[in-house]
């Protein structure tokens, strides 16, 4: 079974890209964030289509921001909209989706950005991730979360640590949240099997970021022990970044049983570009 996360920032505007990335993948269950349509809206647009291509849907969207999705091949059961008894800023934001697809619970998941350390939207990103992770750990032992976290787990998942000081994703609450939600026995697939490789999956679109490759790892697979002990491949698909009108994030993918390309990581294709020894300065905070 090959599963991927991919946050498309808006299905509408990926659309050309989004139909002809699943007939060349083949994903057998998709993690969609920042889709940015209603449910209806979402149905209209991309129903059709992926019935024709086996695909069951459950999503969850509120229009213009956020929105989640699971389009699987493999089961689509006991669907879950958002987090009960989550915090909202100020009411319930469309973030999180949850389905049994092929016997595994699967979470697709938008954290908030945090847009600021210490500022209301960074309490509300801990305070998320804190019912998150009590969602997780009363779910089933198959278990999967992926999606954007925006967090880079650690010092190596972002292009020059110093780049970052005073911004969110790396501070060291939000990794401690981050770390409390793997401490339930989930495991960063993609670190797992790649741990000293460089790897990222957000570019920011301005300055060139991404040709000079200077990103971020904050899309994650996150998986419990029955399921990361049938990994077969982990991989960032930096070609769906490519080209015209790309999202700024790029599919993470994970193979499971078996890797129809083989174990093909850290990233397909490589890297364009290593980071130069300059110092760089972000164009802006990620936002969301």
């Amino acid at each position: 079974m090959r599963v991927a996360t991919w946050n498309v920032n808006s299905v509408k505007q990926r659309l050309p890209r989004l139909l002809p990335w699943l007939d060349e993948r083949k994903p057998d269950v998709v993690c969609l964030q920042e889709t940015k349509l209603t449910d209806e809206a979402f149905t209209d647009l991309l129903g059709a289509e992926l019935a024709r291509r086996d695909y069951q849907i459950a999503v969850h969207g509120q229009g213009q921001w956020n929105g989640v999705a699971i389009l699987s091949r493999a089961g689509l059961d006991d669907v879950v909209t958002g987090l009960a008894g989550g915090p909202g800023f100020p009411g319930p934001e469309a973030r999180a989706v949850a389905a049994t697809c092929g016997g595994i619970r699967v979470w697709s998941v938008y954290v908030p950005n945090g847009r600021s350390p210490g500022s209301d939207h960074y309490q509300y990103k801990l305070a998320w991730l804190a019912t998150l992770t009590d969602v997780v750990a009363a779910g089933p032992d198959a278990a999967l979360v992926a999606g954007d976290m925006n967090i880079a787990p650690a010092d190596a998942d972002v292009f020059d640590p110093a780049a970052y000081e005073g911004h969110t994703h790396v501070t060291p609450p939000e990794r401690a949240a981050l770390a409390k939600l793997e401490g339930l026995g989930l495991h960063d697939v993609v670190r797992d099997r790649w741990p000293s490789e460089r790897v990222f999956s957000y570019w920011d679109y301005r300055a060139g970021m991404f040709h000079q490759n200077l990103g971020m790892r904050i899309d994650l697979v996150l998986a419990s022990d029955p399921v990361a002990a049938r990994v077969k491949a982990a991989w960032v698909d930096r070609q769906a970044r490519k080209g015209t009108g790309p999202s700024d994030h790029a599919p993470v993918m994970v193979d499971l049983d078996q890797a129809p390309d083989g174990d093909i990581g850290p990233m397909v294709p490589p890297p364009s570009a290593r980071t130069p020894r300059r110092p760089v300065k972000l164009p802006q905070s990620p936002k969301g």
